[in-house]
C-alpha cells in the first residue's frame, strides 16, 4: 500500500465551506437511508406482529435497504461522494481519496444522522421500538465478524470499482444502483444471521436509541476490517500507483 496517499488534512480543513455542506450532505444521507431501511422493519413488525425475522422480512430488508441506499448515494454523491457508511469513508481515506480531517467529519455527520432517523422513528410511530442488530442463536461472534468482514469488503470493493477507480468510465453512471444492489445481496445473505449491518452509522443509531450495546463492537470491527481490505486490494491491484487519481467531487 502506498502509504504517501495518506493524508491527514490541515487543522482548518473542518471548517471549510465546502467540507461542511459535504458533511452536512452526509448527514441527510444517513438520515434517509436509516429512516427506510430501520422504519420498513418497523412497519414489518407492526403489519405481521413481529414478524420480520420471517423470509418476507428478511426481503422487505433487503429491498428498503437497496432502494434507500441508491437514493442515499445519489443526492449525495455531486456533494460529499455519497459516502453513507463510516467504512466506506474508512477505505476512501486509506486509498488517499479523503482526508483524515475530513473523514473524521464525515463520521460525526454520518453518527448523528443515524441517531436523529432512529429518533424521528421512535416519535413518529408512537414509541415503538428502534431495534439493535444482534446475533441469532447459534451465531457467534466470530461467525459474525467474518459475515460483516466479508459483507462490506464486497460493499466497499463495489464502491471502488464504480466510483474511484479513475478509469470507471460510464460504469459510474450506476455505482449508486451498483452500490445498492451489494447491499440489498447480502443482506439477504447475512441478514439471518446477525442482521447484516456492513455500516457502523446504521447499527450505532438505534443501539443508540435502545439502548442496546450487546456485541456492538462487531458491527464496528467488522465493517472497518472488510472496507480496509477491498480499500488495499483494489488501489494497489487495479488502481496502482501510476494511474491513481482521486475522484473529482468535493469530498475527496
Amino acid at each position: 500500500m502506498a502509504i504517501y496517499k495518506i493524508a491527514i488534512g490541515t487543522p482548518g480543513e473542518a471548517s471549510r465551506p465546502d467540507a461542511i455542506r459535504a458533511a452536512l450532505a452526509e448527514f441527510f444521507s444517513m438520515l434517509i437511508f436509516v429512516f427506510a431501511g430501520e422504519g420498513s422493519g418497523m412497519a414489518f413488525n407492526k403489519l405481521t406482529d413481529d414478524g420480520s425475522t420471517t423470509p418476507a422480512g428478511l426481503v422487505a430488508a433487503a429491498l428498503a435497504h437497496a432502494f434507500g441506499l441508491f437514493v442515499a448515494v445519489s443526492v449525495g454523491a455531486n456533494i460529499s461522494g455519497g459516502h453513507v457508511n463510516p467504512a466506506v469513508t474508512f477505505g476512501a481515506f486509506l486509498g488517499g481519496n479523503i482526508t483524515l480531517l475530513r473523514g473524521i467529519l464525515y463520521w460525526i455527520a454520518q453518527l448523528l444522522g443515524s441517531v436523529v432517523a432512529c429518533l424521528l422513528l421512535k416519535f413518529a410511530t408512537g414509541g415503538l421500538e428502534t431495534s439493535a442488530f444482534s446475533l441469532s442463536s447459534d451465531v457467534s461472534v466470530w461467525n459474525a465478524l467474518v459475515f460483516e468482514i466479508v459483507m462490506t469488503f464486497g460493499l466497499v470493493y463495489t464502491v471502488y470499482a464504480t466510483a474511484v477507480d479513475p478509469k470507471k468510465g460510464n460504469v459510474g453512471i450506476v455505482a449508486p444502483i451498483a452500490i445498492g444492489f451489494i447491499v440489498g445481496a447480502n443482506i439477504l445473505a447475512g441478514g439471518a444471521f446477525d442482521g447484516a449491518s456492513m455500516n457502523p452509522a446504521i447499527s450505532f443509531g438505534p443501539a443508540v436509541v435502545s439502548w442496546s450495546w450487546d456485541n456492538h463492537w462487531v458491527y464496528w470491527l467488522g465493517p472497518l476490517i472488510g472496507a480496509g481490505i477491498a480499500a488495499i486490494v483494489y488501489d494497489n491491484i487495479f488502481i496502482g500507483d501510476n494511474t491513481h487519481e482521486p475522484l473529482p467531487t468535493a469530498d475527496f
